[in-house]
């Protein structure tokens, strides 16, 4: 297979300054058979960005999460439609928000039922982030809360915003999700998925909180202004997180990551390892969510996300984990094809037809940056026609 077109793809938009840096990786079954790295880790800096330089995952944890939650529902400890209240009691004391008073109030109602893991793990549960709800800012603001990334406890205290099971909305439920795993685990999540996952693949980078050494080859955060220009940002989390954010904490290499999804393209098993069941994989690309459709919000953080729009033609279902797309991309993933992305621009898919995996990062905020969305779609129009020669 040829892959010299990506090779030029990511010069183009790395020589014309598009982007300061950016990773592309693709896998089979066996193993990687592209990679490629142009740019720096960090504008002003040297150091060239290279396939194993250290990303923040943000969003794609929720996968990993996810599927440390399906082995405890595998071995018993957990149950998808149990109340969750039943292993995170605090569950049961959250209500629906439904507006603020005069005096700028919440105004909160009982759900009309449980919580289960898996509305948590569907986007179901009616828990929401505050970067698509404005609603939630304003309650964070009156009760005083910290914001998401500053991975307090005291974060995750936000309201529902619908009843649970009554429609997808992009949330916090994944973090509830890690949480019902430390509580049945008796360990931190980081600890759980590097004995029961990571360490089992191979993933000797991926960690919430990396030590120095991993940090030293860290891709710096980016952002683009209004004008267009990217300049280096502060945005980071904190180290020694109080809870380690199973819905968006993860760093690790690219490689690594794709020893995660080889996993999935293998139904659970790589190299001997079984970290899932086949059956259990195969529910994870199966819909959850009925007549549903997931994947497109309004941004109520300009400065965090764009905007992400409906694509005409496209019919978008949640799994366990993963979006899946229920219609082919013309030249590109086949129908059923799983995928996901992280908020500074990090993006991949499974396509269990053909048997590869892609991911696509940067580390630049907002999310949904065109000029890496523009670099996704035309890899892997060139990646499938690679594929097909």
């Amino acid at each position: 297979m040829n892959f010299s077109k990506l090779d030029s793809l990511l010069s183009a938009v790395v020589d014309a300054g598009k982007l300061p840096g950016i990773v592309l990786a693709v896998s089979d079954r066996n193993g990687l058979i592209y990679e490629g790295a142009r740019g720096v880790r960090r504008l002003g800096e040297a150091d060239a960005i290279a396939t194993d330089s250290l990303f923040w995952f943000a969003s794609m944890t929720k996968a990993i999460t996810t599927t440390a939650a399906l082995q405890c529902v595998e071995r018993g400890q957990l149950s998808l439609d149990a109340p969750a209240s039943e292993i995170l009691p605090i569950l049961a004391e959250f209500q629906v928000l439904e507006g603020f008073d005069a005096d700028g109030a919440p105004l909160l109602r009982p759900a009309k039922r449980a919580i289960t893991l898996r509305h948590l793990l569907t986007h179901t549960s009616g828990l929401t982030y505050e970067f698509i709800r404005p609603e939630v800012t304003k309650y964070r603001n009156a009760k005083g809360l910290p914001d998401i990334f500053s991975c307090k406890n005291a974060a995750l205290m936000t309201p529902l915003v619908f009843d649970p099971g009554d429609r997808w909305e992009y949330g916090t439920g994944i973090d509830f999700a890690g949480k019902m795993v430390e509580a049945v685990s008796g360990k931190r999540l980081g600890a759980y998925i590097t004995d029961n996952i990571a360490a089992p693949l191979g993933m000797t980078t991926t960690s919430f909180d990396p030590d120095d050494a991993l940090r030293a080859r860290r891709v710096g955060i980016h952002a683009r202004n209004a004008a267009g220009v990217v300049l280096p940002s502060a945005f980071d989390l904190p180290r020694n997180p109080e809870f380690e954010m199973g819905g968006g904490g993860l760093f690790g290499t690219i490689p690594d990551y794709h020893r995660f999804l080889r996993m999935i393209l293998n139904k659970g098993s790589v190299g001997g390892q079984q970290i899932l069941k086949a059956e259990t994989v195969a529910m994870m690309g199966t819909n959850q969510i009925g007549a549903m459709t997931c994947g497109s919000f309004e941004s109520a953080m300009p400065e965090l996300t764009n905007s992400v729009p409906e694509i005409p033609g496209t019919c978008n279902r949640w799994g366990l984990g993963f979006m899946i797309n229920e219609v082919a991309v013309p030249g590109g993933r086949a129908a059923n094809s799983l995928s996901w992305a992280g908020l500074a621009n990090t993006y991949y898919w499974i396509d269990p037809t053909n048997g590869i995996a892609v991911v696509v990062a940067a580390q630049i905020l907002p999310f949904f940056d065109m000029e890496v969305v523009g670099l996704m779609v035309a890899a892997e129009q060139a990646i499938y026609a690679a594929l097909a020669a």
